[in-house]
C-alpha cells in the first residue's frame, strides 16, 4: 500500500457520506456516559429517523473536553471543528426533538454552551485533534481524517533512521512524567543488536484526578496504535503491549475493537501495509497498582510477576521485557507521533518553549469552574490555565493552590501562578509536570490535610519492596495524622522534614522518591498552617 492508495481509500469513505450535510455528535466518552449520554444518543437517533432527515447524521464521538457540562451534544456542518459548532450542555433524552428541530433552524438557547469561550478558543489541539469529531469505533472514520497516513509514509518513504531524526528534531519529551527526550530513548533502543525488541504503551494512569490517557484511549484509539507501529518500525521491534488498568473498561473495549479492525485492514500484523514490516499488539490489564506505572514494575506485571520495581541499570532500553530491549512511552507520547511524521519535526518544535516542545494535555479537576480536558502549548502561564481557560474558582471563593503531578508533584500557591507550565519551570517550585493532572484547591482547603491525603495514597500504593518507602511513608502519614488533629509538636515537624529527605534519597523507585513532594511543597509555601496546628 502506498500513500496514494490510502488517500483514495480516505476519499472513498468521505464520498460515501457526501450526502451528509450536518452532524449531531454525542460525546460517548466515560465522563459523559456517566451523565447519561447513551440514552441521549439513542433518543437523537430515534428523533432523526422519525424526521427522515437523510442529510443529517447522528453519531457518537469522543471527549469534547468540558466534562463538567456533560452530556455534551454538538451540531455542526460536516468536517467542522468543535469551536465552529453549536454545542449543547446537560442534555437529556427529552431534549432530542428540540435539538433535531434546531439542526436546520434556530439553536435551542436554553441548552446552549458557547464555544467562543476561552475554554475552547485558547486550546491548541494536536493529541486531541480528533477527539469529539470522529467515532472512536470507526476505522473508516479514522482513515477519512488522515489516519494511518503517517504510518504508510514512514514505511514506504522513510528509513527507520529518518523516523528517528524527525522525532529527535521535534524535541518531544516523554509525557508520562519524567520528561525524558523521546528521540534519545528511541535511538538508544534502535542501536541495540538485532533481535527481539518490544514496544510498550504505558496506559496505567493512576494519579488521583488524572484522566488524560483514559480520554485519549476512549476517543482516538487508532492514533495510539499508529504511534506504536511507527515507533516499532523506527527501533526494530515486532511486538507491542498496551498496559492499561482494568478500571478503564470502556478504553479497553475500544482498544480491543481498534486492534481487531486495524489488523483486519493490514495496519497491524504480518506484512503491514504490504511491506516486510510486521507488528503485533496485545493488551495487558493492570490490577490497579499505582506502582505499576513505574516502568520496571510494569514490565514485571506484563511478564506475569508481582508488580514491583527493580534497581536500574540495566535500563529497559538494554534489558526490558524478558531481557530484551524495550521501549516504554505513555499514551500521550505515542499520540504525538503521527502528527510529527505527517507535519515534520520542525513543525512540532516550533510550538512550546525552548526546553519543552509541543503541547500538553491537562485534566482540570477540583475547585474549578470548568472541569475537564484541555490541550495547550507548553509554556502557557498557569494563571491562564486556571483563571481564563478553567474559568476560575466557583462560588466566589479564592484560589489557594493547585496540585500538579499527582502524588509525585507538589502544591503551587497563588504567588507563583504566573509561572509558565513546562518541565523545567515547575521543578523550580518543587513540583513536576507529571502526566498532566491538575487539582485546584480554594481557600477552604487545609494544606496539611492535602499532604496527609496524598501521603495516605502513597502509603497504600507502596509495593513494600524497599524499607524507606514501605516504612517511611507509613511514618510520615502517622506524623501528618497527628498534626492534622492538633496534637503535633515542633519535634514532630522536624522529624517529618527529616523523613522526607531520607525517603526521597533512599527509596528504590519513583513512587518513594517523589512521595515526599506534596509534604515538602506545602511546608515550603504553607508552613504557617502546619505551625498553627502545633501544641503550644
Amino acid at each position: 500500500m502506498h500513500l496514494e492508495d490510502l488517500a483514495e481509500q480516505a476519499a472513498q469513505y468521505r464520498n460515501e457520506e457526501a450526502h451528509i450535510e450536518r452532524e449531531v455528535r454525542v460525546c460517548v466518552a466515560a465522563s459523559c456516559q456517566s451523565s447519561g449520554s447513551l440514552p441521549v444518543l439513542e433518543a437523537l437517533k430515534s428523533a432523526c429517523d422519525s424526521r427522515g432527515a437523510g442529510s443529517c447524521k447522528v453519531k457518537g464521538v469522543g471527549c469534547m473536553g468540558l466534562c463538567s457540562a456533560g452530556p455534551l451534544v454538538a451540531v455542526a456542518d460536516k468536517d467542522c471543528e468543535l469551536n465552529e459548532s453549536v454545542l449543547y450542555r446537560d442534555v437529556t433524552p427529552d431534549d432530542a426533538p428540540d435539538i433535531m428541530a434546531s439542526v436546520c433552524g434556530t439553536p435551542v438557547e436554553r441548552l446552549r454552551c458557547p464555544t467562543d469561550q476561552p475554554f475552547f478558543s485558547r486550546q491548541h489541539k494536536i493529541v486531541l485533534e480528533n477527539s469529539g469529531l470522529i467515532d472512536p469505533d470507526s476505522l473508516r472514520g479514522y482513515i477519512a481524517v488522515g489516519g494511518y497516513a503517517a504510518l504508510i509514509q514512514a514505511l514506504t518513504e522513510m528509513t527507520p533512521a529518518d523516523v528517528l531524526r524527525e522525532v529527535t528534531t521535534s524535541g518531544l519529551r516523554g509525557r508520562g512524567g519524567g520528561g525524558y527526550p523521546t528521540g534519545l530513548k528511541w535511538s538508544t533502543i534502535a542501536k541495540m543488536p538485532p533481535g527481539q525488541k518490544y514496544v510498550v504503551c504505558n496506559a496505567d494512569e493512576g494519579d488521583p484526578g488524572a484522566f488524560m490517557d483514559r480520554a485519549v484511549l476512549e476517543s482516538d484509539p487508532h492514533r495510539i496504535l499508529e504511534g506504536m507501529a511507527i515507533a516499532a518500525y523506527a527501533v526494530g521491534a515486532s511486538k507491542g503491549y498496551v498496559y492499561v488498568r482494568a478500571e478503564y473498561p470502556l478504553a479497553v473495549e475500544r482498544l480491543e475493537t481498534a486492534i481487531r479492525k486495524a489488523k483486519r485492514a493490514g495496519f497491524l500484523g504480518a506484512k503491514v501495509a504490504d511491506t516486510q514490516f510486521a507488528f503485533e499488539v496485545e493488551i495487558r490489564l493492570g490490577a490497579g497498582a499505582f506502582v505499576c506505572g513505574e516502568e520496571t514494575a510494569l514490565m514485571a506485571s506484563i511478564e506475569g510477576l508481582r508488580g514491583q520495581p527493580r534497581p536500574r541499570p540495566p535500563y529497559p532500553a538494554e534489558s526490558g521485557l524478558w531481557g530484551c530491549p524495550t521501549l516504554i512511552n505513555n499514551v500521550e507520547t505515542f499520540a504525538n507521533i503521527a502528527p510529527i511524521i505527517r507535519e515534520g519535526g520542525d513543525w512540532f518544535a516550533s510550538i512550546g518553549t525552548e526546553g519543552s516542545k509541543g503541547t500538553k494535555v491537562f485534566a482540570l479537576a477540583g475547585k474549578i469552574q470548568n472541569t475537564g480536558l484541555i490541550e495547550v502549548p507548553m509554556g502557557t502561564p498557569l494563571r491562564d490555565i486556571i483563571e481564563v481557560i478553567g474559568g476560575g474558582i466557583p462560588d466566589g471563593k479564592r484560589f489557594k493552590a493547585v496540585q500538579t503531578g499527582g502524588p509525585s508533584g507538589g502544591c503551587i500557591p497563588e504567588a507563583h501562578l504566573d509561572i509558565p507550565v513546562d518541565y523545567d519551570s515547575l521543578k523550580t517550585l518543587g513540583t513536576m509536570m507529571g502526566s498532566g493532572g491538575m487539582i485546584v484547591m480554594d481557600e477552604t482547603s487545609c494544606m496539611v490535610d492535602v499532604a496527609r491525603f496524598f501521603m495516605e495514597f502513597c502509603m497504600s500504593e507502596s509495593c513494600g519492596k524497599c524499607i524507606p518507602c514501605r516504612a517511611g511513608t507509613w511514618q510520615m502519614h502517622a506524623l501528618l495524622d497527628t498534626l492534622t488533629k492538633g496534637r503535633g509538636t515542633r519535634a514532630d515537624l522536624a522529624l517529618l522534614e527529616d523523613l522526607c529527605e531520607v525517603v526521597r534519597a533512599t527509596s528504590l523507585c519513583g513512587l518513594g522518591q517523589t512521595a515526599p513532594n506534596p509534604v515538602l511543597s506545602t511546608l515550603r509555601y504553607f508552613r504557617d498552617e502546619y505551625e498553627a496546628k502545633l501544641l503550644t
